[in-house]
């Protein structure tokens, strides 16, 4: 409860203000609190995400260096089409193994491998030399054809992007729709043409000086490898994502990294072995005296003379082209001569292979976009394909950048980036959402409770402020008339027929005065809580007539009459009564009757018991006054309430005798309802029935 000194002086409006002013003072620390708690889990799922990032992007780095390493380890000698095996003086030579068809994968996505001299013509291991009889070799001529086909397209997309000296004539390329059978009927034609005596057909390499193929430059140089281009098949630029880097800057110091590195730049250690490198190698002389290459079967290529020469290999390089392939390639010195070997990919599939299937199998694609970007050239978007997002965080983390760093050379060039599109909970958040809400239900359900204690405990102290004020205004008036009669009888001032009418008003005053100190004192015991009651069976046509006799003086005093009514099968029950509580109840509905229908032109008041549903018996008093207004039927069942204030009432009473009726039939098992009997207002008091005849 509320101080009494607090709820002097307090209204509705005082007391709202008051205990909003303290839960707001309550609320705001809590708020508080809470809000920093859920950045802090926000915190720490960010930072939990970004090391699943980091540790994805060591994982697709390591996996491509493993296949890099793999690559660079090949020979120079590989990227041709015979190799000498073994010690060069058994003179063995077999097939490269990157001549293998389909080619040799040794990255995803690969188209094929190539090799380009000083001059920019164009060879791959795919292909037998000029001359050689490619079914000596075991190469079928459907094979064949499908062998010419890739390293024409090899060919086209190098020189597109001016990579060797010329591309095949557009007449003659064979693209996606050219089939292997146009190609094989080629090959016939020339076989039938005594191009071969013996069935055979030649090998024939797609290079510039064949009369299918046309120059698309004077003059070749190839520096075009070492030099950027500038590319067309692109998404955007990395500095137009504007992403916000405050986070992952805050990730990076807190995990001591150091303040110079920059978070754009950064970079894993460099993978071991990319320096230069010198081998030796054996490679079967490329012709024979006589000027051609012996073709019959693969043990005349084994008569070839083997010579050794030294080379020095450098590391791999990447270079995005201007087609969005993607070409890695190395520069290998040989007796003053630079040539460059390499292997040209498909960028797609080498993305999506190594970078996007990788992403995918994480939880970073339920809530993380993964843009792969070339320098600075947005070259492939993975986006998340989740929508569940930390509670009210989408508007503050869309966008933010939550990892980002460079791969090892050869492919420094590429960037992976990661940005958050939707942050899921923490570990935690869910916990912390039950206590958000339970303090929200606690807060919210504790400014009603105290807000209606508090008005309570202020109705309680006017009303009992009326109360007084009733009573010593009922006390007073009883007293002052009896003392006044008194006296005159006294001074013998009153004849004998004055006399007698002063002694029925001392009387009357005296009843009244007995039934307030009687309501007074069960109201105290009612508010003690410790109300005593002595329930027994009653019968109900005895309770009517005791009751009756009680009150018809009363009414008939009042100038009423009482007309009391009961039928059988209620005068026949039996109830488990409080004989002197129900005729205080009755008597207090009859005092109520007779005080509020005091100008009423009918002046009766009916008592009645009935049967009612569910085996009870129903009491009822009734008076033809104006009844009672709706607003209040429900009000004038508590305690101390008036319908007039106590300087503009015109009735006499405390406002405790209809809340001592409820509050008694209560105690008894049993119920008060009020009804507009229209005209009038009829007060109805069940009791449940013992037994019933």
């Amino acid at each position: 409860m509320l101080p009494k000194r607090l709820i002097t002086g307090f209204d509705k409006g005082r007391l709202r203000n008051f205990i909003a002013l303290f839960f707001l003072a309550l609320a705001v620390p809590t708020a508080v609190l809470i809000w920093q708690a859920y950045s802090q889990l926000k915190w720490e799922a960010f930072h939990q995400y970004r090391g699943v990032a980091e540790e994805l992007t060591g994982r697709i780095d390591t996996r491509l260096n493993a296949m890099i390493r793999t690559a660079d380890a090949r020979s120079f000698a590989d990227y041709t089409f015979l190799v000498v095996t073994g010690d060069p003086s058994a003179n063995f030579v077999q097939r490269s193994p990157l001549s293998a068809y389909p080619v040799a994968e040794d990255l995803p996505g690969i188209l094929g491998y190539f090799q380009v001299d000083t001059d920019g013509s164009f060879s791959t291991p795919i292909l037998p030399p000029d001359g050689t009889d490619a079914a000596s070799l075991g190469i079928g001529e459907e094979e064949f054809a499908a062998r010419l086909k890739l390293a024409q397209d090899i060919q086209v997309v190098l020189a597109d992007n001016r990579l060797v000296q010329s591309r095949p004539q557009a007449g003659s390329r064979r693209g996606p729709e050219s089939s292997v059978a146009s190609v094989a009927l080629e090959l016939e034609e020339e076989k039938n043409a005594g191009k071969g005596s013996s069935g055979a057909y030649r090998a024939r390499q797609p290079a510039a000086e064949e009369e299918d193929v046309v120059a698309v430059a004077t003059e070749y140089s190839q520096q075009v490898f070492d030099d950027a281009s500038e590319r067309q098949n692109i998404i955007g630029k990395v500095s137009d994502l504007k992403l916000d880097a405050d986070l992952q800057q805050k990730s990076e110091q807190l995990e001591g990294e150091g303040a110079k590195e920059q978070s754009s730049d950064m970079a894993f250690a460099a993978s071991p072995g990319r320096s230069k490198r010198k081998e030796q190698i054996a490679l079967p002389e490329s012709v024979r005296p006589d000027g051609n290459l012996p073709a019959s079967n693969v043990a005349a290529l084994n008569e070839l003379r083997i010579s050794t020469f030294e080379s020095e290999i450098d590391p791999f390089e990447l270079k995005l082209l201007d087609s969005g392939h993607i070409v890695l390639f190395r520069k290998v010195w040989r007796d003053g001569e630079r040539y460059i070997q390499g292997l040209l990919l498909d960028q797609e599939a080498f993305v999506q292979d190594i970078i996007g299937t990788s992403f995918r199998e994480t939880a970073l694609s339920t809530m993380s976009n993964l843009i792969v970007a070339y320098e600075d050239d947005v070259i492939r978007a993975f986006s998340s394909r989740d929508e569940s997002s930390y509670p009210g965080s989408y508007e503050t983390v869309a966008g933010t950048l939550l990892y980002r760093n460079r791969l090892t050379a050869p492919l420094n060039s590429l960037e992976l980036i990661f940005s958050i599109n939707h942050l899921p909970p923490g570990a935690g958040a869910g916990v912390l959402a039950w206590v958000t809400f339970v303090l929200a239900v606690v807060f919210v359900g504790g400014f009603v409770v105290l807000y209606r204690l508090g008005l309570s405990q202020i109705n309680l102290a006017r009303q009992q402020q009326d109360f007084v004020s009733a009573v010593s205004h009922e006390l007073k008036t009883p007293l002052t008339s009896i003392r006044m009669y008194g006296e005159m009888l006294k001074e013998g001032w009153a004849d004998e027929e004055k006399r007698q009418s002063y002694y029925e008003f001392i009387h009357d005053e005296s009843e009244r005065l007995s039934k307030l100190i009687a309501n007074v004192l069960q109201l105290a015991r009612i508010t003690r809580n410790d109300p005593q009651f002595d329930l027994k069976p009653m019968n109900v046509g005895e309770l009517m007539s005791n009751t009756q006799s009680k009150i018809s003086n009363q009414v008939e005093r009042a100038g009423f009459e009482l007309h009391v009514e009961s039928d059988d099968v209620a005068r026949q029950a039996t109830i488990a009564m409080d004989e002197d509580c129900f005729a205080q109840i009755i008597i207090n509905l009859v005092d109520n009757a007779i005080k509020f229908s005091r100008d009423a032109e009918k002046k009766v008041i009916e008592v009645s018991s009935r049967l009612a549903g569910d085996d009870c018996i129903e009491f009822s008093v009734r008076d033809f006054g104006p009844g009672i207004p709706r607003d209040q039927m429900k009000k004038i069942f508590q305690l101390f309430y008036r319908s007039e204030t106590e300087l503009t009432r015109e009735t006499v009473g405390t406002g405790i005798g209809l809340a001592i009726v409820h509050q008694l039939a209560l105690a008894m098992n049993g119920g008060v309802d009020l009804i507009n009997a229209e005209p009038g207002a009829e007060f109805r008091v069940r009791f449940p029935a013992i037994k019933l005849l």
